[in-house]
């Protein structure tokens, strides 16, 4: 066989194994399609055009593939003349292995692509499919779970244009920007979630999770596992796989730690060093995990009496207690009523408004309960007026016990009492919890609700205060 002779065979066996790579790939795979230079589809088998719900595969014929298969990157391959030997096509059914290669005429210059979707047939790929589902369906529950958890409240939702507002306002959007620890300081039901919700959403940290703990509502046995999360089968009952804290479903985002004041001392500790050493380890484990938080904290409790009285660590307050902000109580901004009784009503989808006697008689009440007092009676006074137009009646009526601003504020403004602001405070926490009790007809876990503090948390504040519970 002379040179010329063999230089034929050689080509013939070339093309013949060319030919017989593709029938094989073709009628194994899940699919083939081939493209022109400009990504148009020029050929595409019958079982991969029913894949992406064509009839047959005559309808594909001249179509730009992206059209065709979404997220297609045979254009890609035509452009830069590179394979893509193994990726990941995602599809109406499931996701495939592919295979992308261009197609060059014999000066070299590429003409087109040809594709092949694999699967099944490849037994060895099963286990990167499995990981690929797996992975999938873990980076969904993430998302699910980060959309739970991101802010539905911005610096909008804080309704009010008094001086006492506008200077919250400032102060919370200067610390949006700041890596610090946010200690918000004020009454219950005046807005300190909403603020801290704000901060987060203008921070730098707004697309990660937003995540609240309120120490008062958790059992203190339960709450250090809640805040650092278990190692698996970490004491009896827990679970085998481990639970994941709120720390570090917090990772890279905000921890909002409401009602710190009411945390247990031990945990405080642990805390203070989350805070230092940005790191900590879950219940059971001796694994240390670093922590990325930026930690804003919320207490209607005097954290400088608590401290006196043994009850808050000093160092933790002197920690948290970097950019505080005083939330004003409602009595302190009656100027914003008219503009938060709106936005309120707004939000209940009421049609009803409220009448000159009404706002007025609005403006004389003292407001125990804050925001959340207010909120309460309009939609009380809502549901229960036949008319459209609120008057004071119906806001009196809602009320029950209407508690006037000149009484709340009179025994504050006697300078012969030289009240310090820890005992001011102490006589108004008495009045209102004895106040709320009696509304409630001694009834705690109601009385509870109605001040918006968790049962343990009052049954402590009674207990400071010496209420008898039979009040």
């Amino acid at each position: 066989m002379n040179t010329t002779e063999s230089l034929k065979d050689y080509q013939r066996v070339r093309t013949l194994a060319i030919r017989s790579l593709f029938e094989i790939i073709e009628q194994s795979s899940e699919g083939t399609v081939i493209v022109d230079r400009d990504a148009n589809i020029v050929w595409m088998n019958e079982r991969y055009a029913r894949r992406f719900g064509l009839d047959s595969a005559a309808g594909a014929i001249g179509k730009p593939c992206e059209s065709v298969i979404p997220g297609s990157l045979l254009r890609e391959v035509v452009r830069t003349g590179r394979p893509i030997l193994l990726d990941m096509q995602d599809t109406p059914k499931e996701p495939l292995v592919v295979m992308r290669l261009p197609i060059h005429d014999d000066a070299g210059a590429v003409i087109g692509a040809i594709g092949f979707a694999l699967f099944d047939e490849l037994r060895t790929l099963s286990p990167m499919l499995k990981r690929y589902l797996s992975m999938q369906e873990e980076l969904a529950s993430t998302r699910s779970l980060l959309r739970a958890r991101q802010t539905k409240y911005n610096f909008a939702h804080f309704i009010g244009t008094s001086a006492a507002s506008l200077e919250v306002k400032r102060r919370a959007r200067r610390s949006a920007s700041a890596e610090s620890p946010v200690l918000l300081l004020g009454e219950t039901g005046s807005g300190k979630e909403l603020l801290a919700q704000a901060i987060h959403g203008a921070s730098p940290r707004a697309h990660k999770a937003f995540v609240s703990i309120n120490s008062a509502a958790i059992p203190e046995a339960l709450l250090e596992a809640e805040f650092f999360g278990t190692a698996p089968g970490a004491f009896t009952g827990a679970d085998r796989k481990g639970r994941t804290g709120k720390l570090q479903i917090a990772q890279g985002g905000t921890l909002f730690l409401d009602e710190i004041g009411d945390m247990p001392l031990p945990l405080q500790s642990k805390l203070l060093r989350v805070l230092q050493e940005k790191e900590f380890e879950p219940v059971g484990s001796n694994d240390v995990i670093q922590s990325d938080v930026r930690v804003i904290a919320a207490t209607s409790t005097d954290l400088e009496a608590a401290i006196k009285r043994g009850e808050f660590r000093a160092d933790l307050y002197y920690r948290l207690n970097v950019l505080p902000i005083q939330v004003p109580p409602l009595r302190e901004r009656l100027d914003d009523l008219p503009a938060l009784s709106e936005a309120i009503l707004e939000e209940l989808r009421s049609q009803h408004e409220l009448n000159r006697e009404a706002l007025e008689l609005l403006g004389q009440h003292a407001w125990p309960g804050n925001i959340r007092e207010l909120r309460n009676v309009l939609e009380r006074a809502a549901l229960l007026s036949d008319d459209l137009m609120l008057t004071a009646d119906d806001i009196r009526a809602a009320i029950g016990t209407f508690t006037p601003v000149e009484r709340a504020l009179t025994p504050l403004s006697q300078p012969a009492t030289q009240e310090t602001f820890s005992q001011a405070r102490e006589r108004f926490d008495r009045q209102l919890i004895q106040s709320t009790l009696a509304q409630c007809g001694g009834k705690v876990i109601e009385a509870a609700e109605r001040l918006g503090l968790g049962r343990s948390t009052l049954y402590k504040k009674m207990i400071a205060l010496g209420i008898a519970e039979s009040q």
